[in-house]
């Protein structure tokens, strides 16, 4: 068994590799050698350079899928942090450093506690465990992880986001809006011989403001917010603007759809038309390209669904009370931000749960860090999940 220090050891040495997106791939060798090393039957770098790793039981059972990322966010102020961001130094009962709660932390602990499950048992269980570290998650939440449900076809995924060791159920999807509205330009000294694109976009926005996103009695209200907006050609020295594009951020609920959300925006479009005849405007989801560290490139639209298990799943029920009988209170919440459960449960419509450790508003943050306590609590939490879903 693995004891609490070579955990925080584990932990220590993923944070200290910088990985982000686009460049996971010495985090990944880390994350295939220990797997190997600490009794996994396989572990393999699949398409677009996640690691995916399995350990089988000696009977038919389950498949039971433990998910979290390997990349992470940038680091652009450096000099402000108080611990160096890739340091992973110890202090106040801490672990300082960019990934420890998103999600280096929570992988290694899923690593650990599968590997420990296995041990404890004999390997005497029903079913399969997988364990995969995905790449691209920041840019592209549960892109990737298509290749791993295609691969490991799980029956249950615990996608181990920041959770504080309590239970998620669900959580909003996330789309990127593209609006543009198109004008003819000319010379700026003339203006009334062009048509300033800007102008017609501002119509248009007044109305998209007017939507108002559902609500669900679970997820919370639905968001649209403008995030950017820009002219072309920029800049526009003596140019009327030809073309503007604004950004729009749409959480999304489920039983709402890509055709659902864009409906909406198109029919902004109509009335704006209706008080400016001439505007000329279109409205789409943003699609994203990024380069792996495998050399593969990875595409895709930028729509995440939102997903919500039942907390009456016979597999979040038997997890919830894993972590009862490890003495590990867990309340039922949902998520704020994306995850990869929006493939696993959004587009797969595989059960899913989010259990992790740490705070979710340490993502993302200088100074990031997480709690040695949650750490060896959530693995002691994952542990004990699998016991109650696999024996």
């Amino acid at each position: 068994m693995t004891s609490d220090s070579d955990l925080i050891s584990f932990c220590q040495e993923a944070v200290r590799i910088p990985s982000p997106s686009g460049c996971e791939k010495e985090a990944a060798e880390l994350m295939k050698r220990r797997m190997l090393s600490m009794g996994f039957d396989e572990a393999e770098t699949v398409k677009y350079g996640s690691v995916l790793g399995c350990i089988r039981g000696s009977r038919k059972g389950p498949r039971i899928l433990l998910d979290g990322h390997i990349d992470t966010v940038g680091v652009i102020d450096r000099e402000s942090w108080t611990h160096g961001p890739f340091s992973g130094d110890i202090a106040d009962g801490r672990i300082y450093g960019r990934g420890t709660s998103d999600m280096k932390g929570s992988v290694t602990a899923m690593i650990t506690a599968a590997a420990d499950f296995a041990e404890e048992c004999g390997r005497d269980f029903a079913g399969s465990i997988y364990v995969s570290c995905t790449v691209h998650e920041e840019c592209f939440e549960g892109v990737s992880a298509r290749v791993i449900s295609e691969l490991a076809r799980p029956d249950f995924v615990i996608v181990g986001e920041a959770s504080s060791t309590t239970v998620k159920t669900g959580q909003r999807g996330r789309a990127e809006i593209i609006v543009e509205t198109e004008g003819v330009s000319c010379h700026s000294s003339n203006p009334e011989k062009g048509r300033n694109a800007v102008y017609d976009m501002m119509t248009v926005i007044g109305e998209i403001r007017k939507i108002v996103p559902p609500c669900h009695p679970v997820l919370g209200r639905g968001i649209l917010e403008l995030t950017d907006i820009k002219s072309f050609p920029y800049p526009g020295a003596s140019v009327v603007p030809s073309l503007c594009r604004a950004t729009f951020d749409r959480r999304t609920l489920v039983g709402e759809s890509e055709a659902s959300i864009l409906s909406e925006i198109e029919d902004a479009i109509v009335r704006a038309k209706t008080l400016s005849p001439e505007i000329k405007a279109r409205c789409y989801i943003a699609e994203g390209e990024e380069k792996c560290w495998t050399g593969e490139t990875i595409r895709a639209k930028r729509y995440f669904p939102a997903w919500l298990t039942s907390e009456d799943d016979p597999f979040v029920r038997k997890a919830l009370e894993g972590l009862h009988e490890a003495g590990i209170d867990a309340p039922v919440s949902h998520f704020d931000f994306c995850t990869n459960g929006s493939h696993f449960a959004g587009e797969a419509g595989i059960p899913c749960i989010g259990y992790g450790p740490s705070l979710e508003s340490l993502a993302h943050v200088r100074d990031e860090y997480i709690e040695i306590d949650q750490l060896t609590r959530s693995a002691r939490g994952f542990r004990s999940i699998l016991r109650k879903l696999l024996l």
